[in-house]
């Protein structure tokens, strides 16, 4: 039984209350009398017009599936579809031209290009891990990936290879003569760099000296001038430093004794409320709000044992340099941090209102995530986050202009409340929802003056075109969804409606996430593609690969790809995104709809029995044919959806996906063998909780709201929490 605290019509769970008020508000110029008035303001002020939101969504739900059941849809003439979701509302009059007048943007997100990291908030050791990635070693990330074939020997296994070093050392030479050329030779024939009479003096193994093609290039350095420790490099606004270690083995086998080429990587993190974290209850909020707590103030910190050794991991400190006069310069040595709310749908019981009903979570985020952020605004501590004095918040799963207005609404009282200058909080917008790709320059327009990041994203937005158009047919297999029509627009559509816009040189248009973090080369041949796109940061899933994708920030230049991109005609795109992915033919051999089911099933259980039974948001999970996959919550999303799908069309029936359940089940269990915590669901078939999410997962996932997982997911899990079921 939750134990509450009364105050300003609100019944507050004891942890969230106490956790406000004696570690939060000390470090504001807020009483507790005012926060929790100002909380309640927030509550009643907001909570109907968010109802009201989420029952426009149902209501054109409800439209979209009777014009399906009486019209036929046709991909070949969209007039009456498209003339239909005007008139609804669901397709919106698009505004004049504008361009966003975001002010206060750190560099970070505005005028440099780089990879991005998600991280749930809820796990300090990986939250300190992304902050920590804006630097990486190059090295490490060559030589402990297969980004370098273990082909002739280079092998990486057992102690250390020399020649998988020579073949590290190698990458790292040619990638210095692609971004700091010298006037004269190679930097593979470079055996000396030091500083003399303010210049960096090269030499070459045939003793002659050179120096950059670009001197300007070179920023600084560490240590000695005529032996420094580290020497700093700028290319394509992204630095990188040469590493000089006489003590490391690589430096001993170095011609020139570089042991490292650390690289600017993981500019931002986004700390994520949502998405890759399972947080049902008052406890859960508490520590994902401590969290983001510590990481404000740069007090974080996490024991960690590593080959056999065990140490506090903590934020880390900015960089510091001599520059060719000697005058002393910073840079910093942290990822610049949005945190990711909730999104409207759902509520969360650390709150009640006086009639006991839990407050809508997006509402309590907003308050204490800025809360918490306006330390850093009013404060000069050493881990300052924003050098503007912004606050970064992304929030997701928004329908339409019409709830981005909201939000903008309710960020600008939050503001007001907390005595913050307006527009203060900056907002991201993700273009996750069918309904929000077809109107984003409308959303983009609705927050204007506070717009910084907009991004694509597979999953939920392939969940949201499922579950949109689930009475139009039967959707193809979900790998050649990818090859349909409405993607390739989709990405296209996000890019070019950001630039249009105004966003280049003001915030982040971003792609979505390289899901497998065991396969490098595979990325690094292949995500240059979101820097080609006009990109200007995309997501990965750790810091080591946050290492490897900066490399194609070098390759190319995206501001210059971002003012070469064609304007093309966005009413053609939008066209395009109205092609729902309608199977061409539905002639499948009944292996082919098993495999389907079996990948389907296999990846919600997978990812499932952690959530409910271990509250992991976010892990490496591995699919049906062991390749660990990086899941969060929009997985279940279209799997779910594409399976509700098949059986409504009756590709396939509810006794064929019992037994794949049951199958997978076993599967599951087998892959989780290692893990001592985990609760295996074959032998607990009856009772497990896991079991009961994945079925209502599925079998009612066409009657969740917007096909979204959240609310079974919650429901189960706090079930499974407090003992009940």
């Amino acid at each position: 039984m939750t134990t509450r605290v009364s105050s300003n019509n609100l019944l507050i769970a004891n942890e969230l209350y106490d956790f406000i008020n004696q570690q939060v508000l000390p470090c504001t110029k807020l009483s507790s009398q005012q926060f929790w008035l100002a909380m309640s303001s927030i509550i009643e002020e907001f909570s109907a017009e968010n109802q009201q939101l989420l029952e426009t969504r149902s209501k054109l739900q409800k439209q979209i599936n009777q014009w399906h059941k009486t019209n036929q849809y046709n991909s070949e003439d969209l007039t009456s579809y498209k003339n239909f979701l005007q008139q609804i509302g669901y397709i919106e009059t698009p505004v004049e031209d504008f361009s966003i007048t975001t002010s206060n943007v750190d560099e970070e997100l505005a005028t440099m290009a780089g990879p991005q990291l998600v991280v749930p908030i809820t796990n300090a050791r990986f939250a300190l891990n992304a902050v920590n990635a804006r630097w990486g070693s190059l090295y490490d990330a060559l030589y402990g990936t297969d980004a370098i074939s273990e082909s002739n020997g280079a092998e990486k296994s057992g102690s250390y290879n020399p020649v998988r070093g020579q073949q590290v050392i190698n990458y790292g030479r040619d990638f210095l003569d692609q971004v700091i050329p010298l006037k004269q030779g190679s930097h593979h024939q470079v055996i000396d760099y030091q500083v003399n009479d303010q210049q960096l003096q090269i030499t070459l193994a045939d003793k002659t000296t050179t120096q950059l093609l670009n001197p300007e290039q070179w920023l600084g350095y560490q240590g000695a001038a005529s032996n420094p420790s580290a020497i700093l490099f700028e290319h394509n606004n992204l630095k990188f430093e040469l590493k000089f270690d006489s003590g490391n083995e690589i430096s001993s086998r170095d011609l020139a004794g570089i042991s490292d080429i650390i690289m600017e990587s993981a500019l931002t993190t986004i700390m994520d409320c949502e998405d890759s974290v399972a947080t049902v209850d008052a406890q859960d909020k508490v520590v994902a709000y401590s969290n983001w707590l510590g990481l404000i103030k740069g007090e974080l910190s996490t024991q960690v044992t590593k080959e056999h050794q065990t140490f506090m991991r903590k934020m880390a400190k900015d960089k510091q340099y001599l520059a060719a006069d000697n005058t002393a310069f910073t840079i910093s040595g942290r990822s610049v941090m949005f945190v990711r709310n909730v999104g409207h749908l759902m509520q969360n019981d650390a709150i009640l209102t006086s009639d006991n009903q839990p407050v809508y979570e997006g509402l309590l985020d907003a308050m204490v995530t800025s809360l918490i952020g306006s330390i850093d605004v009013n404060s000069n501590n050493e881990f300052k986050n924003s050098k503007f004095g912004s606050i970064y918040i992304v929030k997701p799963k928004m329908h339409g202009s019409a709830e981005v207005a909201f939000t903008d609404k309710v960020f600008t009282r939050v503001e007001q409340l907390l005595g913050l200058n307006k527009n203060t909080i900056k907002l991201g917008i993700m273009d996750e929802e069918r309904r929000t790709s077809l109107n984003l320059k409308n959303c983009i327009n609705a927050a204007k003056d506070r717009v910084v990041f907009i991004n694509t994203g597979f999953l939920d937005r392939t969940g949201d075109e499922i579950h949109t158009s689930m009475l139009a047919g039967v959707v193809e297999r979900k790998n050649d969804i990818k090859k349909t029509r409405w993607i390739s627009a989709y990405e296209h559509h996000n890019v070019l409606t950001g630039l249009s816009c105004g966003m280049s040189g003001k915030g982040q248009i971003g792609k979505g996430m390289w899901a497998i973090p065991d396969n490098m080369a595979d990325m690094l041949e292949q995500k240059i593609a979101h820097v080609n796109a006009g990109a200007n940061t995309a997501w990965v899933p750790s810091p080591t690969a946050a290492t490897l994708h900066a490399l194609h920030y070098h390759q190319e230049n995206v501001f210059t790809i971002q003012q070469n991109i064609a304007d093309l005609n966005t009413q053609a795109l939008l066209d395009e995104m109205l092609q729902i992915p309608l199977a061409t033919s539905t002639n499948w051999s009944e292996a082919t709809i098993t495999q389907e089911l079996e990948n389907n099933v296999q990846g919600i259980l997978g990812y499932v029995v952690r959530w409910i039974n271990q509250g992991i948001g976010c892990s490496k999970v591995p699919d049906i044919n062991n390749v660990g996959l990086m899941e969060d919550r929009a997985t279940l999303r279209i799997s779910s959806q594409h399976i509700a799908n098949w059986l409504h069309h009756g590709i396939c029936q509810p006794e064929q996906v019992e037994q794949v359940i049951e199958k997978m089940a076993k599967i599951v269990d087998s892959q989780n063998t290692g893990d001592a915590t985990y609760v295996p669901m074959v032998s607990n078939w009856q009772t497990s909780m896991a079991v009961k999410a994945a079925r209502a997962l599925i079998f009612e996932a066409q009657h969740q709201p917007n096909g979204y997982t959240e609310p079974l997911l919650h429901h189960f899990r706090y079930q499974l929490k407090h003992g009940k079921s």
